[in-house]
């Protein structure tokens, strides 16, 4: 019952959005050829996918709290249906970047409903692992926007996929609305009014662990988004030399490993919890890996780039410990406030991360080439905020901890 009533219908949502988060990095060249676009330019219309969704998180945060999940997600994902055909049929960069952004504001929900079902339907030991789960069957989704797509476009047109998208979206729409259960019982607070709901988010944005979580889950989860939903690909084009089938495997490669990391970590994370080892130690120790991983990217400290792509998928896919190491400490009524005001950060910071990695690459690189010293800078910089969040995560997590522990 909890699997075919609640588990995958919301996974299937969150599989279709991480297809459409992801799909750019393959159609990126299609689009430049097309359209004779730069690496900023490239960059801002793949990100107004992360603007859109980051504008949503907190109206979808509210509107979980009140209406469920199941209408949430199942009405928004009618904008998704209607942005991927705006898409299809753009013949401008400004069209183009709606139908992405309506794409974006659309999916915006995906992941948070899925989320907030599991708390308010399993027991609290098995949510990384339930979390682990559908972000793995997302991941899945990104897999099949790599090489899939790739064989796709000798078929069709970008266009016509993006059409056929929206017809697909729609059904999942219909599927979760009438498939999904709402979960009912007094904490979920369904009669609450929609100030009293829209109250909570002051408190959580006034929290001191909030703030001692978001800077380091915004950049390391921003990086994360921005570099495997766009810029893998052109690195793997311009630093690493491949050609576009094996860009497209080396995706296919990196995409799997956030499936395996996802559901390994989710899995990981609830079995040493058992043993009293606490979520934010395990994602600590993914954090410092993932930088290092990032520096080998970076720097070519390693001349293998599909064993660098997995590593970069496995350990990143840790980033997702920080919903629930935030939630865990709120009410359960306020989940789906909590999750959405990290979001609207952590998509937020998407945006901005993938737009100024276009823009530095811009810059440091000559008219009609993107430059390796270009990457390097751009991920460089990226890295540099992860480490200085890091830190912060570690010195104010652990003095906000303490001062819980004694007020109790």
């Amino acid at each position: 019952m909890f699997f075919r009533r609640t588990f995958l219908p919301f996974a299937v949502g969150f599989f279709l959005s991480q297809w459409f988060r992801s799909v750019n990095a393959v159609v990126s060249g299609d689009l430049i050829r097309e359209l004779s676009l730069d690496a900023w330019t490239v960059g801002l219309l793949t990100s107004s996918y992360f603007l859109a969704f980051s504008v949503g998180q907190i109206p979808v945060g509210v509107a979980l709290d009140r209406f469920g999940p199941r209408r949430t997600e199942s009405f928004l994902l009618l904008f998704a249906a209607a942005g991927a055909l705006v898409f299809a049929r753009s013949e401008s960069t400004l069209g183009l970047m709606l139908g992405r952004g309506l794409i974006g504001f659309g999916v915006s929900a995906c992941l948070m409903a899925s989320f907030h079902a599991f708390i308010l339907w399993a027991p609290s030991a098995r949510i990384p692992l339930l979390n682990g789960a559908v972000m793995a069957v997302g991941a899945l989704g990104a897999l099949s926007a790599t090489a899939p797509v790739e064989w796709a476009l000798s078929f069709v047109t970008w266009r016509e996929l993006f059409a056929a998208l929206a017809v697909v979206t729609l059904g999942v729409a219909l599927f979760l609305h009438f498939q999904a259960l709402d979960p009912e019982g007094p904490e979920t607070h369904p009669t609450a009014s929609l100030r009293e709901v829209s109250r909570g988010l002051g408190e959580v944005f006034a929290s001191r662990v909030f703030w001692s979580v978001a800077p380091l889950s915004i950049t390391h989860q921003g990086t994360y988004l921005a570099v495997q939903s766009l810029w893998a690909g052109p690195w793997l084009r311009d630093v690493a030399g491949l050609g576009r089938t094996d860009v497209a495997s080396h995706l296919l490669t990196l995409a799997f490993s956030m499936a395996v990391g996802f559901l390994g970590i989710g899995y990981v994370a609830e079995r040493i919890g058992r043993r009293g080892v606490p979520p934010e130690a395990v994602w600590t120790g993914c954090a410092i890996v993932f930088q290092a991983v990032q520096g080998a990217i970076a720097f070519g400290l390693v001349a293998d780039p599909r064993a660098l792509w997995i590593a970069f998928g496995l350990v990143g896919a840790s980033g997702m410990l920080s919903y629930v190491i935030l939630t865990s400490r709120f009410p359960i009524a306020m989940a789906g406030r909590v999750n959405a005001c990290l979001n609207v950060l952590v998509f937020a910071s998407a945006f901005g991360i993938q737009a100024a990695i276009g823009a530095i690459i811009t810059w440091w690189s000559p008219a009609g080439s993107f430059s390796t010293e270009g990457y390097r800078v751009a991920f460089g910089s990226a890295l540099a905020l992860q480490m200085l969040a890091l830190v912060w995560f570690r010195a104010r997590f652990t003095r906000t901890e303490t001062s819980a522990r004694e007020a109790a």
